[in-house]
């Protein structure tokens, strides 16, 4: 059997594709890796930064946290100076995460991952904008929560589109149903007094492991020989992002319930916490479940 050589302007393709994927990630991953360490130097040497009070998160933390601030305040410096409206970088946002949703679809994953990041920068930039221009209103607030969702939705339709065909497109669905009991757990608490903010898989965290995914899957999609493991490696991240996902709200549709049984009479009350004892119990056993089945998936 005569075996054929591979061809090489084939080869040559397949790894200026792979280098034009990889380029970006190399150099904002350099210029990340630089101003962290310049920022933990500044910490140590006690001349850090005065960023004021920070929303944080179990997953990123406060330091990390503090120094994302930090890294993005000459942009945010930048769009105070010209007054641009809080509403506009929304709208960019949505623009961003819709055309991530549209590239994926027609196959394009290192193009989506690269927008979808960027919109995520802009949904951060956005509220902070609005706090230091002084233009925080429930008008703004309402466009920005729906913009969000908007944002993911079209986002998870271009992998469900990209994913049709295996069956990976259940993870899809679970990672489109997890983010948004997310947030609309959260949301439907706020409206009964609470603070539900416990949980690691928010928007920011589903933003970096998903895209994380879709570059490995482009990388893979590069090139004929590894393409057959690209709609893995995407949806084993959508997976991941789906079981955490479910976890998280489940997490915070407990801790509601638990909140609002404290306002409830003592008898009724005593009842109810054992419900939630033995939905914990049941949730505990799902989730053992579902990390299994993920972890055989990716086998």
């Amino acid at each position: 059997m005569v075996k054929l050589a591979p061809n090489p302007s084939a080869t040559e393709s397949n790894l200026v594709e792979r280098l034009t994927i990889l380029a970006p990630a190399i150099v904002l991953v350099g210029f990340f890796l630089t101003m962290f360490g310049v920022y933990c130097v500044m910490c140590w040497t006690g001349h850090a930064p005065k960023l004021g009070k920070l929303k944080t998160n179990d997953f990123f933390g406060p330091f990390f946290t503090r120094y994302i601030v930090w890294l993005i305040q000459p942009l945010e410096r930048m769009l105070i100076a010209s007054q641009v409206s809080p509403n506009v970088i929304t709208g960019l946002s949505l623009a961003a995460c819709m055309g991530a949703g549209i590239a994926i679809a027609f196959g394009h994953l290192a193009t989506g991952a690269w927008l979808y990041i960027a919109g995520g920068v802009l949904d951060l930039i956005d509220g902070r904008l609005a706090r230091a221009l002084g233009r925080q209103t429930q008008a703004g607030a309402l466009f920005d929560s729906v913009a969000d969702r908007w944002a993911e939705l079209a986002f998870f339709t271009g992998f469900a589109w990209h994913l049709r065909e295996g069956g990976w497109l259940l993870a899809v669905m679970g990672a489109a149903g997890g983010s948004l009991m997310v947030s609309y757990t959260r949301a439907r608490g706020e409206g009964l007094g609470l603070d539900l903010k416990v949980g690691s898989m928010q928007r920011a965290e589903r933003i970096v492991l998903v895209s994380l995914g879709t570059l490995i899957a482009a990388w893979f999609a590069a090139s004929p020989a590894t393409a057959k493991y690209s709609a893995a490696a995407a949806g084993i991240a959508l997976a991941i992002c789906g079981v955490l996902s479910a976890w998280t709200a489940m997490g915070r549709w407990i801790e509601g319930y638990r909140q609002l049984l404290a306002k409830e009479p003592g008898a009724e009350r005593r009842a109810e916490e054992a419900e939630v004892r033995a939905a914990e119990k049941a949730m505990r056993i799902t989730g053992e479940a579902a990390m299994r089945i993920t972890g055989e998936n990716h086998a």
